[in-house]
């Protein structure tokens, strides 16, 4: 069965910028099956909706409110994404909490959905092209977390081998 990893965010927003920042490293760094489809989904919102419906295993990769520190990182699963993105309905998370709700109402929800996130340390929409310190300090953790997540789900994704060229070869 099809599956995809989907990186939302702003690239344009300092740390709006995780979830397609990961998902293009892992795009970079890894051989992944023909079946997982990596998707910089930026900012589409409810125009990510078809995505609901063609993928029944499905991987979103954001920059998650969770009210703590800046740099930690969650998965959630099942009735935790309801109780944190729709408890904490910022404006940071309006548009996948919508996205999520629609889909359940067209009753399109893959049978398999998490949400890997980290908790950003600028949410107030400063521009700029660079992540925070801590943002950056935690980015390989969330990377790892994402690709041990495919993994659970029998999804394996190789690393590439840097060579001096800075081309990637299967290792």
């Amino acid at each position: 069965m099809p599956a995809a990893l989907l990186g939302l965010g702003n690239v344009l927003m300092k740390d709006e910028r995780i979830g397609v920042h990961v998902v293009n490293t892992i795009r970079e760094r890894f051989n992944c099956p023909a079946d997982l489809t990596i998707i910089d989904g930026g900012t589409l919102g409810l125009d990510l909706l078809p995505l609901f419906e063609d993928y029944d295993t499905m991987i979103i990769v954001d920059a998650v409110n969770f009210g703590r520190e800046p740099g930690y990182i969650g998965a959630l699963e099942g009735d935790r994404i309801s109780a944190v993105l729709f408890a904490k309905l910022s404006a940071h998370e309006i548009g996948l909490a919508d996205l999520i709700s629609v889909a359940r109402l067209k009753g399109c929800m893959p049978s398999r959905l998490c949400i890997i996130g980290m908790q950003p340390d600028i949410i107030d929409y400063e521009l700029g092209l660079e992540m925070s310190k801590v943002v950056n300090a935690n980015i390989e953790k969330i990377i790892n977390l994402t690709i041990e997540k495919l993994e659970e789900w029998n999804i394996v994704c190789r690393l590439r081998v840097k060579t001096a060229s800075t081309e990637y070869r299967v290792s």
